[in-house]
């Protein structure tokens, strides 16, 4: 079975070290974790040292499992594409890549599947070039589910969707890890999904995993102020969900300047005291 563990996890591009010694506990099959953090904290950089595409420090452990050509699959955030292909043809690449180009009946029913499931049946004719960027999302989604990885790393799918696309996308991840037993890693921005949706939350500053846990103990007060720089708190909707509550941008007054300091992930802006 496979688990996923990240040991002292770094990576840097050139000399800047963008990610530093993520450690993380065991991350069991069937669950969801939301990755959180703001721009430019190191969630893609992370995605891209666990998938083996960038080089760095550190240990990708699976457990007692072997790494295989799809043990673990990366849908990148750009997901656009130049090629002149259909989307059932790029599905079929993505199926068969690093193997023979016959295609079996099974694999077919398989990708139809699919398809089917992501409502994008009616694309399968169309060509790459033609998608919306919402649908080249979707489409990305199936290329990568189609080669039934055991760990799934997604750099934000669902940031082209629609509203309800995107709870349609998350539903079906959810469903599909717990249905095929496989991890699934999501890099969310949208924290009231990642708080419905997903099972634990790491959350990724300045390359560094501040917090790891159950998305309701990690998403609260303490991690809107830190980490997003904004003044909110988390309480139950009426449906019994935790919901975040927003009231703006986190602000602190400097009584030695008589200025507003307005805190942001990168930078510090002061403004005038009124």
């Amino acid at each position: 079975m496979v688990t996923l563990r990240l040991d002292n996890i770094g990576t840097r591009y050139g000399k800047v070290q963008v990610v530093t010694g993520v450690t993380t506990p065991i991350i069991q099959p069937g669950t969801v974790t939301a990755v959180i953090g703001p721009n430019a904290a190191g969630k893609s950089s992370l995605f891209k040292r666990v998938a083996g595409l960038a080089h760095g420090t550190g240990t990708v452990d699976l457990g007692s499992e072997t790494k295989q050509r799809n043990t673990i699959c990366y849908m990148p955030q750009d997901t656009g594409s130049t090629a002149v292909l259909s989307v059932y043809e790029s599905v079929i690449l993505a199926a068969k890549q690093g193997s023979s180009l016959r295609v079996r009946a099974d694999e077919l029913a398989h990708i139809d599947g699919i398809l089917d499931a992501l409502r994008i049946t009616d694309l399968a004719g169309r060509n790459l070039g033609e998608l919306s960027g919402g649908q080249r999302q979707l489409v990305a989604i199936a290329q990568t589910l189609v080669r039934d990885p055991k760990i799934l790393l997604m750099d934000e799918p669902t940031s082209a969707l629609d509203l309800h696309r995107q709870m349609e996308v998350l539903t079906f991840m959810r469903d599909v890890a717990k249905r095929q037993n496989i991890i699934v890693l999501i890099a969310i921005h949208d924290l009231n999904h990642a708080l419905q949706y997903c099972d634990q939350a790491m959350a990724i500053l300045d390359g560094k995993m501040v917090a790891f846990g159950p998305c309701a103990d990690v998403i609260d007060r303490d991690l809107l102020r830190d980490v997003y720089q904004v003044d909110g708190h988390v309480e139950r909707n009426s449906l019994g969900h935790p919901h975040i509550v927003l009231r703006g941008p986190s602000y602190e007054t400097d009584s030695r300047h008589g200025t507003v300091v307005m805190h942001s992930p990168t930078a510090e802006t002061t403004l005038a005291a009124q």
